[in-house]
């Protein structure tokens, strides 16, 4: 039952063949997951992602994203060529161990649905410079988004988790994308 929803979900809100914008590039990388491997961008070429910037302790929106991100990982979870990825802005605290117990938390399925958390400066250029999203500067305000992320490293979407849930439009955007990419 849970494949034939997902099936219909992603399949739903696809009749506009727009092409979806290209808002930038991601920056090369080099963090660490949850399970203590080295993840780079060149691990995520190939692949359509979604990310999202959250810390552990955070007692206001990140259980609502990590949350939402679970729904969207029960709906892509036989797709291949997604993965889901959650940034710590809180890398002083968020070792791989607690980014474990919260991945625990939220049921997150490896390899699909990794946690990185790395130096203070790495992220901060990522979630300013690339995904365009402020600070990573000890205050831990972040953006409540999800950033799409197509198989080339390039932003392709940015839906808010604060007031809505944007789990179909986010499904029906990496089906899109899915689509797109050459065989």
């Amino acid at each position: 039952m849970r494949f034939v929803l997902a099936a219909a979900l992603l399949f739903a809100g696809c009749a506009t063949r727009e092409p979806l914008p290209v808002y930038g590039e991601i920056s090369p990388f080099a963090l660490t997951a949850h399970t203590g491997e080295a993840v780079t961008l060149d691990d995520l070429r190939g692949r359509v992602w979604v990310a999202d910037f959250i810390f552990t302790n955070c007692a206001g929106p990140c259980p609502r994203m990590s949350a939402l991100m679970r729904q969207v990982q029960e709906l892509v979870q036989t797709v291949d060529g997604v993965s889901l990825i959650s940034f710590t802005v809180d890398p002083d605290r968020d070792t791989p161990e607690v980014l474990t117990e919260y991945a625990r938390r939220f049921q997150a399925r490896e390899p699909l649905w990794r946690f990185l958390t790395g130096d203070r400066q790495t992220l901060h250029e990522l979630k300013l410079e690339s995904f365009k999203l402020g600070n990573v500067d000890g205050s831990l305000n972040h953006s409540t988004r999800f950033v799409l992320i197509d198989a080339q490293g390039r932003i392709r979407g940015y839906y808010g988790t604060e007031t809505s849930s944007p789990v179909r439009e986010v499904v029906a955007a990496i089906k899109q994308l899915l689509e797109e990419q050459p065989s």
